[in-house]
């Protein structure tokens, strides 16, 4: 069926603002016309429906996302060979909060495609998903990279399983190998079905915070080679000022976090890169409270590595970088929520401030880069055309121009007149079609509430509180046996 949208002021992201008391006529999941009501023809069967007052913009669109964020031990064993079913609630959630496309860059890369082609084929409603799989270089959920407790505590049968869906061929093994073989390597892991290669410029956290870089010069740029010869995209994870650069020297399509460059702010000669090599410049910003309430909680250390990550980003707006939206947004369920090793972390602000959330987190950042001195179009830009043009999927993505698939949001006010205005979420249409947005996610897991209290747990008594120092205890650390 035909679907016409009537009288909307229509921000299509090609003119310099919007156009009031506009059409648009959707068939076969396509824009097939834009203009006045009166020019616009309308089909037999065409479901018309009313959206004066409106907003339309171009879908929303995430640079990176985590589908399957919450690795931690419990939800993995909870809900081993379920897999999916958590992938399919984030992308529902993404698709109720306006980000009609997603790119996952970090998961389990055969639960991932799976749900990328059921929502392709309309067998499931959610965001469109593209995924990279694993992170070329790094190991899986349990180990040094992510979470090193884990070994030991699970049995190995079960942390080797785990790791090896994340990993395959990819992980730090490739550190001893030549660049050609490294090269290799890639190649296989494409032919698996991944949209676009994610390789690791530095390392992951670690006790260097990740100042060590993972990948040589020569290694980065056969990484990227492959990627290029599959005619696909690549981009690296870059945590220093010099991973930054070896990989936007590496011919990298974009590069993820790059204004998180440790304590050094990024050199001028590296910003001019960007615009020099077309490269996209992907942003983790938090808003000016956000980093007040972080300061509270984080080392003094790790305070100044965030000042000069908001520092960076003041200077990509100034710069001519492509700025792309994007915020490792997960879902975590409520029971993670409440560790201290979540509240203690940008992960732990409150919703209005916390960038890492899948539903939420894509709002703080238009707020955040507002405050920063960002305009109201490029914003926009920055969540829709600028994805689409990083991720070569322009042709099909980003703007609401005839021929483009029919992926659009309707708000209650105009974005262009402050970014809260994005809040306003009225109406989700992708693929030309309408979504009931109050019907997700259809089921609920890691969104569920937590259940309410056993009757044994109103009786139960502890030993010790959690956290209580025994007397005279030399052995107790931070305050904790």
């Amino acid at each position: 069926m035909s679907l016409l949208l009537t009288g909307a002021t229509v921000i299509d992201g090609v003119s310099e603002k919007g156009i009031e008391g506009r059409s648009i006529l959707v068939d076969d999941g396509r824009i097939v016309a834009i203009g006045r009501p009166d020019e616009i023809p309308v089909l037999p069967d065409t479901e018309v429906v009313d959206f004066s007052g409106k907003f339309i913009i171009p879908g929303l669109m995430n640079a990176n996302v985590h589908l399957l964020v919450n690795i931690l031990f419990e939800t993995l064993v909870r809900y081993e060979g379920r897999y999916e079913e958590l992938i399919v609630e984030a992308a529902q959630v993404a698709l109720k909060s306006g980000m009609t496309t997603v790119f996952d860059t970090w998961g389990p890369r055969r639960a991932l495609m799976a749900v990328r082609d059921r929502i392709d084929r309309g067998e499931v409603v959610g965001s469109r998903v593209r995924c990279a799989g694993n992170i070329i270089g790094f190991e899986g959920p349990f180990s040094q990279d992510f979470d090193g407790r884990i070994p030991g505590v699970g049995s190995s049968h079960f942390v080797d399983r785990v790791n090896a869906m994340w990993v395959e061929n990819t992980g730090r093994h490739l550190m001893w190998l030549t660049p050609e073989a490294v090269g290799e390597e890639v190649r296989k892991y494409i032919e698996y079905g991944i949209d676009f290669v994610k390789y690791a410029a530095n390392e992951h956290g670690g006790s260097s915070a990740g100042a060590f870089l993972q990948f040589s010069e020569r290694t980065q740029r056969a990484i990227v080679e492959e990627a290029h010869r599959a005619g696909l995209t690549a981009q690296s994870h870059s945590q220093s000022v010099e991973g930054l650069r070896m990989s936007i020297e590496a011919g990298c399509d974009l590069v993820q976090h790059c204004n998180m460059t440790g304590p050094v702010e990024i050199p001028s000669e590296t910003l001019k890169l960007f615009s020099r090599n077309t490269c996209g410049a992907v942003v983790f910003p938090l808003t000016d409270s956000g980093m007040v309430a972080l300061k509270e909680s984080v080392s003094d250390h790790e305070w100044t590595m965030w000042k000069a990550s908001d520092a960076n980003t003041r200077h990509l707006i100034d710069s001519d970088a492509m700025i792309l939206l994007a915020n490792d947004g997960g879902i975590f369920a409520p029971e993670v929520m409440q560790e201290p090793m979540i509240k203690g972390s940008w992960n732990g602000l409150p919703e209005d401030e916390a960038l890492g959330r899948l539903a939420t987190g894509h709002f703080v950042w238009l707020r955040a880069m507002e405050e920063k001195g960002m305009s109201p179009m490029a914003l926009l830009h920055a969540a829709t055309r600028n994805i689409a043009r990083a991720y070569r999927v322009e042709d099909d993505l980003g703007t609401l121009e005839v021929g483009k698939i029919a992926d659009m949001v309707v708000l209650d006010a105009d974005p262009l007149q402050g970014a809260k205005n994005y809040r306003s979420i009225h109406a989700v249409v992708k693929d030309g079609a309408l979504v009931d947005i109050e019907a997700l996610p259809e089921r609920p897991l890691l969104t569920a509430e937590l259940p309410g209290p056993l009757d044994e747990e109103a009786r139960y008594k502890r030993f010790l509180h959690h956290g209580a120092r025994l007397p005279g205890c030399p052995t107790c650390v931070n305050g904790a046996h």
